[in-house]
């Protein structure tokens, strides 16, 4: 069973959060994890790495990471531009009742993580998704002196131009979560 891990990222620090993400779901027995990106909007040439997202993608995952930058205390325009082009999806009901949670990365400290990650959030309530965070069981929350939010998993890349240890552990946490609560419902 596929949990679609959907980022958008231009620095690579929210393709690093969704690796992250990724190794945690592969540790949920039965469990797989489908990475893809959703395009820069000026990306008209080759990418290498992770396929660009289809609305199949959506379609065919029991679960739903989703990654962005923040820019302004927001999610990045083109995560906004491909939820809104998921009306079908929100008609049909399609996505109701699967587990989703999110991710981000900021420049600084206050740039905005869990703003981000609530507007994140919004859209994926009105699908009908179950939304899950990072519970304060989780060690890592209590002490991370970088990222990490019950929001969701995050990262500060002002002097961290790598995840830190503290945000490996809660992103893969979280990508464990969602492959664990997807696993039950099946």
């Amino acid at each position: 069973m596929d949990i679609l891990i959907l980022y958008y990222s231009r620095s690579g620090h929210t393709e690093s959060l969704a690796r992250q993400a990724a190794r945690g779901v592969e540790q949920v027995e039965g469990m797989a994890a489908r990475l893809r990106r959703i395009p820069c909007p000026d990306d008209r040439q080759p990418h290498e790495g992770d396929p660009k997202v289809s609305l199949d993608d959506l379609r065919e995952c029991r679960g739903l990471l989703l990654g962005s930058p923040t820019y302004f205390g927001g999610m990045a325009s083109a995560v906004k531009r491909f939820l809104e082009d998921t009306s079908g999806l929100w008609f049909r009901g399609e996505l109701t009742g699967r587990p989703a949670a999110v991710f981000t990365s900021t420049g600084s400290m206050h740039g905005g993580q869990e703003t981000t990650l609530l507007s994140m959030i919004v859209p994926l309530i009105h699908h009908g998704m179950l939304i899950t965070g990072i519970p304060y069981q989780q060690p890592q929350l209590a002490h991370t002196q970088t990222g990490g939010t019950p929001y969701g998993a995050s990262h500060t890349s002002n002097d961290h131009s790598t995840l830190s240890r503290d945000e490996r552990e809660l992103t893969r946490a979280l990508g464990a979560r969602v492959a664990d609560i997807a696993r039950q419902l099946t």
